[in-house]
């Protein structure tokens, strides 16, 4: 049940082209070490799917800005100008979600759903390629779930079961992403021995992390500040 690995150990689970999903926002909860570990790797044609693009020298912006990434799935990617660029040049591919709907596609994807029903969009252009459904006098869009070949996440502290708690907003998207990757790794501050953890604390049991490696600290800010 020991889950605590290697960052060499990790990338070997993230090759080209495979689905990616990421925990945080604006770059704050990216996990740094398995970015570096992407990077230093090599990785590329990604198809990426989280909150955003960050920003183009923080979190997940870095290998957005590099162009390893084929189709990025965000609510918006305003704060990186090179993605921006990227996209307009037709060499990234992005499906924009709101930000409400992007976090309910990632959650029904980690809890198996087959989807979820939303009329942001009905009667407008983002209805196009969408099935429509009319329940009680009243039309939705679906929108499909999210499923991630690998997801990488960042916490606070973990155990060697897996289980993990946050610091406030490096909580973000984390813990959903945490259930929607057919294998998750989670990048933890401090890892503690099992037990030691508060069970009432722990916000992503460990039944949904399949590895957890030692961070060496966080290199992201938050950049607006």
């Amino acid at each position: 049940m020991n889950k605590v690995s290697t960052l060499n150990e990790a990338m070997l689970h993230i090759d080209d082209r495979c689905t990616l999903m990421f925990g945080g926002f604006g770059g704050v909860g990216n996990p740094p070490l398995l970015i570096k570990g992407i990077m230093e790797k090599g990785v590329s044609e990604l198809t990426l799917i989280g909150n955003d693009s960050a920003f183009p020298e923080i979190g997940i912006g870095r290998v957005v800005s590099q162009g390893r990434v084929k189709k990025l799935i965000a609510s918006h990617i305003g704060s990186n100008p090179i993605a921006g660029k990227l996209m307009t040049e037709g060499k990234l591919e992005v499906e924009f979600s709101p930000q409400g709907i992007l976090a309910e596609r990632i959650r029904a994807g980690g809890m198996g759903l087959g989807g979820i029903l939303s009329d942001v969009g009905v009667g407008t252009m983002i209805e196009q390629g969408k099935q429509k459904i009319h329940v009680d006098g009243k039309d939705y869009l679906l929108e499909t779930p999210l499923i991630a070949d690998v997801s990488i996440i960042y916490a606070k502290k973990g155990d060697p079961f897996g289980n993990l708690i946050y610091d406030k907003s490096e909580r973000n998207t984390n813990p959903l992403v945490a259930m929607a990757g057919n294998f998750t790794i989670a990048e933890v501050e401090e890892i503690v021995p099992v037990g030691e953890l508060d069970p009432e604390a722990i916000i992503t049991p460990g039944i949904h992390v399949d590895m957890v490696i030692q961070s060496e600290g966080v290199d992201w800010t938050w950049a607006w500040e």
